[in-house]
């Protein structure tokens, strides 16, 4: 099938300045996620940067790259300027990969453009998987996602849901049945709605959770959701985690 990945990329960074640019085994992070992204089968991988030193670091690699305002407030916002710029609109199939994503599984990103394929009743496509860690069913910072029958996200959450009304009478001692899932930060949106989701006010229940997904169920939109048996590899948002990520890249070229 015909789709683009597009690779939001943003400079600065209060965690780990510079991160896009970051080396991991002789290349940029946004090199490596956009490597990773070309395996999936896209037609075309282009990283939608704010800065023309991003732009530059892809063009040495080989990366196609499109310069983008410094003035957006979100990832979804470069890339509906990408868009604009790119020429896709309508149905045209876009998955959107995080740029500090350097393992992320190349079946998982071509997956959410088959289902957005698949799915013409929703705009947008995402993918989750089982929560097997009670810490990690407690942790507003791990997203849930709760579906309906279709595969549809119902609600998107930083509470621990669904919350197991008899199982935690005593106490919150294990994960309820069945697993709750964890959202993954992977979308696939459908070109047109992508370029109108900037113009659509913010939700009250987006400002609360800080979640902007939650604006496209507001907004009476749907997401389709595929769940994945297992989660994806790292990403990087500290210096910690990019030490851990070449750690995995020197281990691999070690066995090679």
């Amino acid at each position: 099938m015909n789709f683009t990945v597009l690779i939001p990329a943003r400079l600065a960074s209060t965690r780990l300045p510079g991160k896009p640019l970051a080396d991991i085994a002789g290349k940029p992070m946004v090199v490596r996620v956009a490597e990773r992204a070309v395996s999936s089968g896209a037609a075309r991988v282009v990283v939608a940067a704010d800065d023309e030193r991003i732009v530059q670091a892809c063009a040495a690699h080989g990366v196609a790259a499109v310069l983008t305002g410094s003035h957006h407030a979100s990832g979804s916002d470069r890339l509906a300027e990408a868009c604009e710029r790119l020429g896709l609109q309508g149905d045209d199939a876009v998955v959107n990969v995080q740029g500090d994503e350097p393992l992320i599984d190349p079946a998982l990103v071509r997956r959410c453009a088959e289902l957005l394929a698949e799915r013409s009743d929703c705009v947008m496509s995402t993918a989750a998987h089982p929560i097997a860690e009670l810490a990690d069913f407690l942790n507003p910072n791990v997203v849930k996602v709760v579906l309906d029958a279709a595969g549809r996200a119902l609600y998107f959450t930083r509470a621990p849901v669904p919350w197991w009304r008899d199982g935690f009478q005593a106490g919150v001692s294990a994960l309820p049945v069945p697993a709750p899932l964890r959202h993954l930060g992977l979308y696939g949106y459908r070109a047109g709605f992508l370029r109108r989701f900037p113009t659509l006010p913010p939700a009250p229940l987006e400002q609360c959770e800080a979640l902007e997904q939650l604006r496209v169920l507001w907004h009476g939109e749907r997401i389709a959701v595929h769940v994945a048996a297992h989660g994806p590899g790292p990403g990087v948002d500290t210096p910690e985690d990019l030490a851990r990520v070449r750690a995995l890249f020197a281990a691999a070229a070690a066995s090679a």
